[in-house]
């Protein structure tokens, strides 16, 4: 459910970064989209990627959530520290597509994992974990 909440944070990247590759379009011409020019798409989709990847990188070295993780209170961590470091990040943002290519066969590892870990965060060293619900008290919130 988390993927699904920033999956609509991600549309508003895409937004973002379809207007720069618009402007960069039209400063260049709009033909960079024909036939000679798959270079260029691929260097675009690429760049979508490597934006996306940026965003949950970012997010996980920071706080270890992203905000859907947030909503659901999940949080990443690195099997020996509460927050990955910025290679196991990459790595993971680089192989979570690949767990959700191969049919979600790799999200799907995670139920016969002994750990409940998904193929990604066993390559990249990295754990998903609940957090405890907060418990609200009379003059505020109290973990």
């Amino acid at each position: 459910m988390a993927m699904i909440y920033d999956a609509f944070l991600l549309m508003g990247i895409s937004f973002a970064y379809g207007v720069i590759v618009l402007l960069l379009r039209l400063l260049f011409g709009d033909d960079t989209m024909e036939a000679p020019h798959n270079l260029v798409q691929l260097i675009i989709v690429i760049g979508l990627w490597f934006c996306y990847a940026l965003f949950y990188v970012w997010c996980w070295r920071r706080t270890g959530q992203t905000l859907g993780m947030k909503s659901w209170r999940i949080q990443l961590q690195g099997c020996n520290q509460p927050i990955p470091s910025w290679q196991e990040c990459w790595l993971r943002a680089l192989l979570a597509p690949l767990s959700l290519i191969i049919l979600g066969i790799g999200y799907l590892w995670c139920l016969i994992d002994k750990d409940g870990q998904c193929l990604h965060d066993k390559f990249s060293n990295t754990q998903v974990v609940l957090l405890p619900k907060k418990v609200r008290t009379e003059k505020g919130v109290k973990n």
